[in-house]
């Protein structure tokens, strides 16, 4: 424990050391309890002071934690200025339906909701997005059951009788919650984050004992303010100090797959919440003992809560939808990516031809009029087929790896010469396809020239200490086949006309490209009369 650390449990144990001595010394009255309700006061603006600034030293979601840690002692104060304003201020005993009661059960909404949070954990970002309306779901439920249960019987139809027993009974389960979360906490922990949630455990125990303890001899008609019943529950803010100062160093670790069950749950407790409220509604009509203002402020407060939960549950669904169609969306682009090249892929192309096709078809069809001669006609479709000459040595000399290291370097050498609204697709192999879009046929062999020189200007690195050069063939061929005749062959006869012209490449010494165009398809079905009928 830090320096810093230490002189926090100093002041808190002296406070408590404090009580301890004005409990022997002074006697009953206004002295007593004043310098008892200041001393309880100070500890507990010590301990908010504390939690903010483990809040203000941490991120995420654990500065979350803190902060509502922080908020539940700020509640505690607020509960205890009451207590002065009637014991010192006003010198008058409490009501027994104390408005400022609400303060006290609202400051352990807090730290069930800093349990909930799981600080131990760093959660995803979807996590936390969908989480978080969980979490709010179950808060305002809580909250809700606190006025169904015990406002009503403050202000609707004031009953001290019920209004005590249905609080009592309400902490108790605030109580009782906070153990079995943290129960749950210390399961699934391990190391300081164990003995962290240890000790939380023992001083919520401690504080919720101290306090029945009190509330009995209340009744009992033995207490008073600064009595030796005050100690314990001095004790025990004392005791949430040290919590406080173990929590300092604590970082959450990363949220795993097995820890994403605890989503499950949670939106699973959000769903019975929401679904609990007809059966609330139901009973609170059918009790023949309620009076008819409650019943009537209960139905209303009930239909209130209903909407906001239905409110917060169609903002999850399309959190949920968003998330969904964006899951989809990468799915779908990885099943159209090369995942070696990174570069589109044959399903890629299959989706998307039939687009560039129908462009360059409207290209064509909105040109009635020929066009100048200094502007050139940019609507032409190009398909290049690019092959890698001779890779296969590659792979036999330098290995698979080798031959992957060539093809991601290759593809972004062609990439790096390409149009922006070119397209460039592994094809198989070592062999890559460019769909060169809105172009003119005229210029159909600058691409290619382009791409043979970036291939083999430069080495290829095979391994950190050995480079070698390569070169490449192209064949393509541009769509429409005939300008005057746009229908005359689909984009596929094109495609295996552009496969035709690679064969060319590679018979004529490779490191070429050849474009076929109706005059050369003609020249060629000439010279091979059998590979042409095939």
């Amino acid at each position: 424990m830090s320096t810093g650390s230490k002189w926090w449990v100093g002041v808190a144990g002296g406070l408590t050391l404090a009580e301890i001595v004005a409990s022997a010394l002074l006697p009953p009255g206004i002295e007593l309890t004043a310098v008892s309700d200041i001393l309880c006061s100070l500890l507990v603006l010590a301990l908010l002071l504390t939690f903010a600034g483990n809040a203000r030293s941490s991120h995420g979601r654990l500065r979350s934690v803190w902060i509502l840690m922080a908020v539940c002692w700020a509640f505690w104060l607020i509960d205890l200025a009451g207590w002065m304003l009637f014991d010192v201020v006003l010198r008058k005993p409490m009501p027994e339906m104390f408005p400022g009661d609400v303060v006290l059960f609202l400051a352990g909404v807090p730290i069930l909701a800093a349990l909930l949070l799981r600080p131990h954990l760093e959660p995803s970002y979807d996590s936390v997005r969908l989480g978080l309306l969980d979490f709010l779901q179950l808060m305002l439920w809580w909250i809700y059951l606190y006025v169904y249960l015990v406002m009503c019987w403050q202000y609707v139809s004031p009953n001290t009788t019920l209004y005590n027993r249905n609080y009592d009974w309400l902490y108790l389960v605030e109580i009782l919650v906070q153990v079995v979360a943290l129960g749950s906490l210390l399961k699934q922990s391990a190391g300081a984050w164990r003995r962290f949630y240890a000790l939380l455990l023992g001083s919520v125990l401690f504080n919720y004992l101290s306090v029945l303890a009190e509330n009995r001899a209340i009744e009992a008609k033995l207490y008073f303010n600064g009595s030796w019943y005050d100690t314990p529950f001095m004790a025990s803010l004392a005791f949430f100090m040290i919590v406080a100062m173990n929590g300092r160093a604590l970082t959450p670790t990363p949220e795993s797959l097995d820890d994403r069950r605890y989503s499950f749950w949670m939106t699973s407790l959000a769903g019975i919440a929401l679904l609990s409220l007809p059966i609330l509604v139901v009973i609170s009509v059918i009790d023949r003992s309620a009076p008819p203002e409650i019943v009537h402020f209960r139905v209303a407060v009930t239909a209130g809560t209903i909407f906001v939960m239905t409110v917060l549950v169609f903002v999850k669904q399309r959190r949920l939808h968003e998330g969904l169609r964006q899951a989809n969306k990468i799915l779908e682009q990885a099943s159209m990516t090369d995942p070696l090249t990174g570069i589109w892929n044959r399903r890629f192309f299959s989706a998307t031809v039939a687009g560039d096709v129908a462009q360059t078809l409207r290209s064509y069809a909105e040109a009635h009029e020929p066009a100048e001669a200094h502007e050139p006609l940019t609507r032409d479709l190009i398909f290049y087929l690019v092959d890698m000459d001779n890779f296969k040595e590659v792979n036999d000399l330098y290995g698979h790896d080798a031959g992957d290291r060539v093809l991601i370097e290759t593809a972004r050498r062609i990439a790096s010469v390409m149009r922006a609204s070119d397209v460039l697709l592994r094809w198989g192999g070592e062999e890559f396809l460019i769909v060169s879009r809105s172009t003119d046929r005229k210029d159909g062999d600058a691409l290619a020239t382009r791409v043979m020189q970036t291939i083999r200007e430069e080495f290829f690195a095979v391994s950190p200490s050995h480079q070698i050069r390569r070169t490449c063939s192209i064949g393509w061929a541009a769509f429409p086949w005939l300008e005057d005749d746009v229908q005359a062959k689909g984009y596929e006869e094109v495609l295996n006309l552009a496969d035709r012209a690679l064969n060319l490449a590679k018979q004529a010494g490779k490191d070429r490209s050849i474009g076929m165009t109706p005059s050369q398809a003609e020249a060629d079905a000439t010279a091979h009369p059998q590979q042409e009928a095939n």
